[in-house]
């Protein structure tokens, strides 16, 4: 059976009217973690979606959690007791793992459902010209043709601005659902600023300081107080290029969508390049990532640098109460940011801290939550899976924790172009995307870092 929109999300507000009432009531309806795939319900509301598949989902997740929730205090207690762990650990590992394994099965549910439809060039919707290049650019990407003359058109109905020689620019749609997916695949990129820029630079200045005050007493002089210091800040978009090939006698089939296609391809490849630099870009010719900046520990914290906070130990939490440096991480961050603040790890990460519990082991740090995706919370605060993040290593920063709207901007250079060639290949047709893009920190207090050392 499918659900409308409209159907969902009446049924979901039903759902969890229910819920709460019957928590009040001290008598809740479904165990807590079984709350955890709801969080994939606010995205399914965008589309269309079986019900029995969000149903069957739920349940199969609920059921590992509180297995693995068991199992799992068997083993904290069995390590307190000194006996052998070999066969729990094993266990624990496998659970974590079909944990992993249920939450990517929930993503790719609500992806099905959440693509954006790309609608058809009707008069009421485009310009005479953009469904004259619209159309133009159809024929384009099939049989070939004049760039210049398609170049010409793109003017007229984009007003867009240089387009380089034997090149074409893209359809805005084509360009949309390349920057859509990068928020799919990049958690930093996704919760990042995002600015479309005109140029190939975006400058802006930044507070590294504010104005002070201080009291007068009567009668007294009043003087000067420090004013605000600034910094100029510059980032780069930078080409990147895809260059995805299709058969020519797929060009010729009039019942495939080449164009969308196209387009998958390019914001697959574009999106993976752009989730491994906003993580780990070294910012010469590509984004500059999170973990690349220059780092300090976080007690002697100066502008340009990321604070970080020991994990403990070496390519790992400590053996004693590891969620305490998870706890100093969140604290280390100022309270203004936290509202807004996200963990931000790989899902290898993840694994390791989902298994945590308080210093008098009474309750898990991380719990799933209904609103906020798959990565559930810890410690209140929602966690994005970005397996772009390096894994833990002696001196790795695996986890970052902080506003990352206010300190990381995306900066996309506006208009995707192509360069069609059906000569290098017989019997292919590649198309060369190419566009520019970049990123880096912008405020360096909203975001810390974990470093896995003692």
């Amino acid at each position: 059976m499918q659900f409308s929109r409209k159907t969902l999300t009446l049924a979901f507000l039903a759902i969890v009217a229910v819920m709460a009432v019957a928590a009040l009531l001290g008598h809740p309806v479904v165990p807590p973690e079984a709350l955890a795939g709801l969080g994939m319900l606010p995205m399914a509301m965008s589309g269309e979606i079986d019900a029995k598949e969000i149903k069957d989902a739920l349940d199969k997740q609920a059921e590992v959690w509180g297995e693995f929730t068991r199992k799992n205090n068997e083993l904290l207690a069995a390590k307190a007791e000194g006996k052998a762990v070999a066969d729990l650990q094993a266990t624990v590992e496998k659970l974590n793992g079909e944990l992993t394994k249920l939450g990517t099965d929930l993503v790719d549910i609500a992806k099905k459902s959440n693509r954006p439809a790309i609608k058809d060039a009707k008069g009421n919707d485009l310009t005479e010209e953009q469904i004259a290049y619209k159309q133009a650019f159809g024929n384009f990407i099939r049989k070939g043709g004049s760039e210049s003359d398609l170049a010409s058109l793109a003017r007229k109905a984009y007003n867009s601005g240089s387009i380089p020689d034997g090149a074409v620019l893209v359809l805005p749609e084509m360009d949309s659902e390349i920057i859509r997916v990068v928020g799919v695949v990049s958690a930093i990129g996704r919760l990042a600023t995002v600015k479309t820029i005109g140029s190939d630079t975006y400058k802006k200045s930044a507070k590294k300081s504010g104005m002070t005050a201080r009291r007068v007493g009567p009668g007294a002089t009043g003087g000067e107080t420090s004013t605000p210091q600034f910094a100029e800040l510059e980032f780069t978009a930078h080409t990147a290029e895809a260059e995805p090939w299709v058969f020519n006698e797929t060009l010729e089939d009039a019942i495939i969508d080449v164009e969308m296609d196209l387009a998958d391809e390019a914001a697959i490849a574009f999106s993976e390049l752009a989730g491994v630099e906003f993580a780990r870009g070294t910012g010469v010719g590509e984004a500059r990532g999170i973990t690349a900046y220059d780092t300090v520990a976080n007690s002697s914290y100066s502008w340009g640098k990321i604070g970080f906070i020991k994990s403990g130990a070496s390519a790992d939490f400590a053996a004693t109460n590891p969620g305490d440096a998870i706890i100093d991480l969140q604290h280390s961050l100022k309270s203004q940011y936290r509202p807004g603040a996200a963990f931000v790890m790989g899902d290898a990460t993840l694994s390791k801290v989902r298994q945590m519990k308080d210093g008098s082991g009474n309750f898990y740090l991380w719990q799933p939550d209904p609103l906020t995706g798959f990565g559930g919370r810890l410690l209140g605060s929602p966690v994005e899976i970005d397996d772009n993040m390096p894994t833990m290593a002696a001196n790795s920063f695996s986890i970052a924790y902080g506003d990352f709207k206010q300190g990381y901007v995306v900066v996309n250079r506006s208009g995707t172009v192509l360069i069609r060639d059906n000569l290098t290949a017989k019997g292919k047709t590649k198309f060369n995307f190419r566009r520019r893009f970049g990123g880096g920190v912008q405020n360096f207090e909203a975001i810390k870092l974990m470093k896995f050392i003692n």
